[in-house]
């Protein structure tokens, strides 16, 4: 069975496939959350945690950080730049840059591709803080756009709507793995002559419609950190195909490179200082891991490809969940970092997802959550925050008098209520087919049982941030 019919075809398939552990849960289960026998004790947990460790270390990780330690080249270049070489060539661009973690890597984009005071950068409003806050350092203001309510993704029409003429950028964030549309971004932005930053952050060797993520705006960044889907430790990266984002980005922070890319004639005035007044450069032994994940990661983004895409047609029958997928030829979720699935209430008799995810993770020991990364523009600070002391906040300094970033916001009713639409799923590394049965008969069960959980009163949250 291929990938794709294996998305398309209904629960008969999961069976015929091999599953089973459905077959047990009845309506008749007294839950695990309210007293019952759960499906995976403590004991099965513990020995079955394996399955979800990550990053998969091996003996070859090991050696390559300590023979940088060993040599006493921790601060060096030579490694990160034969790092950087194989991830640019992987990666499918001409150019690659490692930098410090994510975050850096974001706001040096941000720089690389000219955004100044006064100029706008518009963002979805469900990502982490990092997708947007380096465009706050340099001065400009975050106009949050809305999410698609099926893939959590950039929703087209509302990036289109947030154009002003301060616009000068987008960043699209290729959410918890599922690539955005990204035919109808680049579209919209070059018809507004706009700079378009792909966060990976969440998808690294994703696909859409065959394009590596990160090669198909002006500049991708991400990072590379030890709960990513490509775990190297605190890490980041940044991959363009522009000779002018790759130099402006070492102008940044690399200090050490600025000679050799610029030449004595040009660091006359400027020496090697650089203009972002920090330093960008990775640890050695963070890059000589990064080599040997290089090695591997295809292989088991793969297997966790195969195992999330078992676990997901063993309960496609299960009405008010449902997969996040990219629906085009030639995509996929890469990693599966963080994946999210749909919540119904509605098919549920009105339970909360927060509720639903507490009595699976007392049926399995863990591994489930509800919701997702809180609405950015709920935070003050992309409006009123007087971050620097000086009488304004840097946000606003751009606009005209009497507008404010809340205002060019508006109103964004998909982002403001998909926390209670999402379920977290269990991250599985390795397809281990008894073990995912096991957490598949624990959503059955909860779910044949959920009439159980509608006088619940004890405390449960969402999975950031109360």
């Amino acid at each position: 069975m291929t990938r794709k019919e294996f998305i398309k075809t209904g629960s008969a398939a999961a069976t015929a496939a091999g599953f089973t552990g459905c077959l047990t849960a009845t309506a008749a289960d007294k839950l695990a959350l309210l007293g019952g026998t759960p499906v995976i004790g403590k004991a099965e947990a513990a020995k079955r945690s394996g399955i979800f460790a990550w990053p998969i270390v091996n003996d070859a990780m090991l050696k390559a950080s300590n023979d940088v330690l060993l040599k006493r080249k921790m601060s060096g270049t030579d490694i990160t730049k034969e790092f950087e070489a194989k991830f640019a060539a992987w990666n499918g661009t001409k150019y690659a840059l490692a930098c410090l973690n994510g975050t850096t890597a974001l706001n040096t984009a941000f720089y690389a591709i000219g955004l100044k005071p006064g100029d706008e950068v518009i963002c979805p409003s469900i990502t982490m803080w990092a997708s947007c806050s380096g465009a706050v350092n340099i001065g400009a203001t975050v106009v949050f756009c809305d999410v698609k309510p099926d893939d959590l993704t950039i929703d087209p029409a509302s990036f289109e709507a947030h154009i002003t003429p301060r616009t000068k950028a987008v960043v699209v964030v290729h959410y918890m793995g599922a690539p955005c549309d990204m035919d109808e971004v680049m579209r919209i932005a070059r018809k507004h002559n706009l700079k378009v930053v792909e966060d990976v952050s969440h998808a690294q060797g994703g696909l859409y419609k065959g394009r590596k993520l990160g090669t198909i705006g002006d500049v991708g960044a991400m990072s590379l950190m030890s709960g990513k889907s490509f775990a190297i430790g605190e890490a980041g990266m940044i991959v363009t195909d522009s000779q002018e984002i790759y130099e402006k980005s070492i102008r940044w922070g690399m200090y050490i490179r600025i000679p050799a890319t610029f030449g004595m004639e040009g660091i006359r005035r400027t020496k090697d200082v650089p203009f972002g007044g920090i330093k960008n450069r990775l640890n050695q032994c963070t890059s000589a891991v990064g080599l040997e994940q290089l090695k591997k990661y295809d292989a088991e983004r793969a297997e966790i490809e195969e195992a999330m895409l078992y676990y997901h047609k063993s309960i496609a029958d299960i009405k008010g969940l449902k997969i996040i997928y990219p629906k085009w030829e030639k995509s996929n979720k890469a990693g599966w970092y963080s994946s999210r699935c749909l919540y119904d209430p509605a098919a549920f008799g009105g339970v909360l997802n927060t509720v639903f995810s507490l009595a699976l993770n007392a049926e399995t020991g863990g591994g489930f959550s509800a919701g997702c990364n809180f609405p950015l523009h709920w935070s003050s600070v992309y409006d009123d925050e007087d971050i620097f002391g000086d009488g304004k906040p840097p946000v606003r300094r751009g606009l005209p008098t009497g507008v404010t970033p809340k205002q060019l916001t508006g109103n964004l009713p998909v982002s403001d209520d998909i926390n209670n639409r999402v379920i977290g799923d269990p991250w599985f590394k390795h397809f281990d087919k008894p073990v995912i049965d096991r957490y598949v008969e624990a959503v059955h069960k909860v779910s044949a049982n959920v009439s159980q959980l509608k006088d619940y009163k004890g405390k449960a949250k969402f999975a950031y941030w109360n």
